[in-house]
């Protein structure tokens, strides 16, 4: 026999002294780690799960929007618009202007308040207005010929289905 200058119990090496397993040599640790990083057995249906779980998730929260009919009001939000409110105290008319902000449907503003026109659509006081847009006015007349101290007209935007409104502007009398 050759003596190659190494122990003989050297050439194996246990991890554990209970260790079941037979005996590593030191020659064959490189292969096993190229082997165990070349090895893409287990990762492909490992990979499909997480992708069919993450689907299901998905699928869950978008079908749960719309039965919940949470998905309708992302489409009703109110426009961004400023109003400004001009009154003369003589005649009891108030003149309200779309000063600036996104264009909005004349049948979906309403007037609020102690005017004679509480409730009416912007559309319904301008019998020719389709659209509101920066520029566009009206005047209304408080009822009692003028406004009471503390009084408010409001400019209510109203969501085409109706289920959401929102004042986009108010103007209170302090006389």
């Amino acid at each position: 026999m050759q003596s190659t200058g190494v122990a003989p119990d050297a050439a194996f090496r246990l991890s554990s002294p209970t260790d079941c397993h037979p005996p590593v040599r030191a020659q064959e640790i490189p292969m096993q780690l190229t082997t165990l990083f070349n090895d893409d057995s287990a990762v492909s249906p490992v990979i499909g799960v997480i992708l069919m779980v993450a689907i299901t998730v998905i699928l869950a929260a978008v079908i749960g929007t719309f039965v919940l009919g949470l998905g309708d009001q992302v489409s009703e939000t109110s426009p961004q618009a400023s109003f400004s409110f001009d009154y003369t105290n003589t005649s009891g008319d108030l003149t309200i202007t779309h000063e600036s902000g996104t264009s909005i449907d004349a049948d979906r503003v309403s007037i609020s308040g102690p005017v004679g026109t509480n409730g009416d659509t912007w559309a319904d006081i301008d019998g020719s207005a389709t659209e509101i847009s920066a520029g566009s006015s009206i005047t209304v007349t408080a009822n009692d010929s003028s406004f009471a101290s503390g009084e408010t007209v409001r400019v209510i935007w109203t969501s085409e289905s109706g289920s959401s409104s929102s004042t986009l502007q108010s103007w209170t009398y302090n006389g």
